[in-house]
């Protein structure tokens, strides 16, 4: 089955709406902070100072 130009732009449109909307889901409950948080502990141990 092939995909129409239109329904591949609909398709792309729906995706790009709730992967912001997860995103922005995911900042209001404080996440971001907690992935900052780890992913700054991760790099100060690769480099040796924490």
């Amino acid at each position: 089955m092939k995909i129409t130009g239109k329904k591949r732009i609909v398709t792309a449109v729906i995706s790009l709406c709730l992967g912001i909307a997860l995103v922005l889901a995911g900042i209001f409950r404080g996440e971001a902070e907690t992935v900052f948080n780890k992913a700054t502990r991760i790099c100060m141990e690769c480099i040796g100072i924490g």
